[in-house]
């Protein structure tokens, strides 16, 4: 019995999946209380230029450098939550001990992060590798032991992040306290050198997310396992081949799991790291940010017409409709207009050429300016039939495109990526990510056979935003779960992540807040139903919670009243599209249970 509670409680430790094990809560526990441990003998040394928690993670090119350390994987799994992070190890050199090889493969990456233990400071080639490199580079060291070995390190000016505990819980909280996961609150309690005497040590603070267990939330990761339950239900009914749920609570990631398959073939599990097409949960990722942006850069006034930065909408029914109309779905516009349904066999071709220049997908090019020429020309002749009236449109999202293209003079997936994904280091959000990922590393969401014949994997399922070229107002990001967590965190977060600023708090106020009597829509995010049998988003969301939905079966919702960012991404769309998971109410269900285990408590 004692073997078994042992096992279960490491794996648990390890691997954060606290969810379907009978000794999960006690793990769960177990878990925090070595963290407390961790924390108040966790020590920042060195670090009067504040480097650490590191910042501008953007323009950091990171090793993480370990010779012995038996804890260096999960250390360097949690350092690649925050951004990309090549591991070395000394073990992989010739003869083991090879320091010169070692020195020639970091060459190019500019900020250095070396764990050490006591066995490793016995060896003085290692000790000089630290020095001859903090003049050259950034380097953060990692020590793991006791204290009296830090005299060995009395020659580094580089901070020292030194934990008296070694564990694996140890290697994870000293991971995430160098990207601000974690904080720092501790001094040393003692002298240990000339150098580092008592009362030294500098405090930090958490800037990022952390990835922890729920107890760490006060949430009984028991009351979590009915997450597991409909998950299951909605593979097993076809509503979805797989799908993955990820939940932050207090800054904290508590919960993120991959379930089923790629297909319903079992060859490709799904993996939390997967990229899923976020299908019109990009209009909020990416669409609303960018008007977000330009309207705190007062380049974009929310009662500003359409015809004022669209000339070719201006001898149209376009022309004086207000960005806020826009943004709430109240501008009258019809949902969308036709797509492949209308293609001329002379609009495409098999192969591409300057004639067909546009991928669709594989075996499939489209025409040099059919958006152009075609398709921005129907939706700026489509017709308006409810103005003032709620209905919810893509071509909305398609005008407040164009406009931010106008303004910014850059592609919408150019700007969002170096104003908001890339600064914040989000490793897979973008348009078009099969010019940076593997097939293999994205879910498809169809299996397309009436008009693009393929399987569309990594190619937008949304036809409008297929035949823009993969690049769209209302749809067109993908992302993991991950990356989703962290964008959304920052707004939970008042505008604030990783140390920098991205909106006012007031904007983030004014876009997320109900706009009008006629529906329940902010600018551009959805909300919370006033309407309670229509229970959504889920039964227990909270009046200010904001997010979005997603054709292919994904969701995000940000929830201020609790703290909490939950996020369901699927590919119910796959081999075609199925209305189980919404009939079977998986996504409002899972939230639902993450409301009830908050209310529950420890």
């Amino acid at each position: 019995m004692r073997r078994n509670k042992y096992n279960c409680s490491l794996f648990i430790l390890l691997a954060f999946t606290l969810f379907h094990s009978a000794c999960a809560q006690n793990a769960g526990q177990a878990y925090v209380k070595e963290e407390r441990l961790v924390e108040k003998s966790t020590v920042l040394l060195n670090n009067e230029n504040y480097f650490v928690p590191l910042r501008g993670l953007s323009k950091l090119k990171i090793a993480s450098i370990h010779f012995s350390n038996k804890y260096s994987k999960g250390f360097d799994s949690l350092l690649n939550k925050y951004t990309k992070v090549q591991s070395f190890s000394i073990a992989d050199y010739l003869g083991g001990k090879n320091i010169n090889n070692l020195a020639a493969d970091v060459k190019l990456y500019n900020t250095l992060i070396i764990q050490l233990n006591e066995a490793d400071l016995n060896n003085p080639q290692i000790v000089s590798f630290i020095t001859d490199n903090q003049s050259l580079k950034n380097v953060v060291v990692a020590y793991f032991g006791a204290g009296a070995a830090i005299a060995k390190l009395n020659g580094v000016t580089a901070p020292i992040i030194y934990s008296e505990r070694v564990s694996p819980v140890a290697a994870y909280f000293s991971a995430q306290a160098i990207m601000g996961g974690v904080a720092i609150t501790q001094k040393l309690t003692g002298t240990i050198t000339q150098r580092y005497r008592f009362g030294m040590g500098f405090f930090t603070d958490k800037i990022r997310l952390q990835y922890t267990v729920p107890e760490d939330a006060d949430i009984n990761s028991a009351n979590l396992q009915d997450i597991d339950k409909i998950a299951h239900e909605a593979i097993l009914a076809h509503a979805t081949p797989g799908c993955v749920v990820l939940v932050a609570r207090d800054g904290k990631v508590i919960f993120n799991k991959a379930y089923g398959y790629h297909t319903y073939a079992p060859d490709l599990p799904d993996k939390i790291t997967d990229i899923f097409d976020i299908a019109s949960m990009t209009k909020v990722s990416a669409t609303t940010m960018a008007a977000m942006r330009l309207y705190e850069q007062q380049k974009m006034g929310l009662d500003s017409t359409v015809g004022k930065y669209l000339a070719e909408a201006r001898n149209t029914n376009k022309n004086d409709i207000r960005i806020r109309e826009l943004l709430t779905h109240q501008a009258g516009l019809i949902a969308d207009v036709p797509t492949f349904e209308v293609i001329k066999s002379a609009d495409h071709s098999i192969d591409s050429s300057a004639v067909y220049p546009t991928k669709v997908n594989n075996g499939y090019y489209l025409r040099k300016d059919y958006f152009k020429n075609l398709l921005w020309p129907e939706m700026l002749n489509s017709p308006l039939r409810t103005r003032g009236q709620y209905v919810y449109s893509d071509l909305s999202m398609c005008f407040m495109q164009q406009i931010a293209e106008t303004i910014t003079s850059m592609p919408l997936n150019t700007y969002v990526q170096q104003q908001f994904y890339d600064p914040l280091c989000l490793q897979t959000a973008g348009f078009l990510p099969l010019y940076r990922f593997s097939p293999n590393q994205v879910v498809p969401s169809e299996d397309e056979e009436e008009f693009r014949h393929s399987v569309l994997d990594g190619y937008v399922n949304d036809p409008t935003a297929a035949l823009m070229g993969g690049v769209a107002g209302h749809a067109g990001v993908f992302a993991n779960a991950n990356d989703l967590a962290i964008l959304y965190q920052m707004l939970l977060n008042r505008g604030i992540y990783g140390g920098d600023q991205y909106f006012r708090p007031e904007t983030i106020d004014l876009f997320t807040a109900k706009q009008s009597d006629v529906s329940r829509r902010g600018l551009g995010f959805d909300k919370w139903d006033p309407l309670l049998d229509h229970h959504y988003p889920s039964e227990l969301a909270s009046p200010g919670s904001y997010g979005h939905t997603g054709y292919t079966g994904t969701c995000v919702w940000v929830d201020p009243k609790y703290n909490l960012v939950y996020i369901f991404l699927s590919n119910r769309t796959y081999p075609n599209v199925s209305g189980k998971l919404s009939s079977l109410n998986i996504r409002p269900r899972i939230q639902d249970v993450v409301y009830k285990a908050i209310a529950k408590g420890l």
